[in-house]
């Protein structure tokens, strides 16, 4: 594990500080690292709404039917709701 050092507002302190406390953190660092988990899973998510928009937008030039494209996309994703702990069924 590593340490990594930085500077945080005494604003940004105490909303976080309030946030701790009202939702059962134990330590700042509990919240920082959740956090960043957080962040990381909501930038995957976008980057795979955007590969499934290229993806679409590349089979509609290829003459794909929509049941095909419709087949394509629940295939997708299921694929990444899997990746993301959601249960589809």
């Amino acid at each position: 594990m590593q340490t990594i050092s930085l500077k945080i507002g005494n604003k940004l302190i105490s909303q976080m500080k309030k946030t701790i406390d009202s939702n059962g953190y134990s330590t700042k660092t509990e919240f920082i690292r959740e956090a960043i988990r957080d962040k990381i899973r909501e930038k995957e998510k976008e980057m795979a709404i955007r590969r499934l928009e290229e993806l679409k937008g590349f089979a509609k030039n290829k003459h794909v039917t929509d049941e095909d494209l419709h087949k394509t996309g629940e295939k997708v994703a299921r694929k990444y709701a899997k990746k993301f702990g959601i249960d589809l069924d």
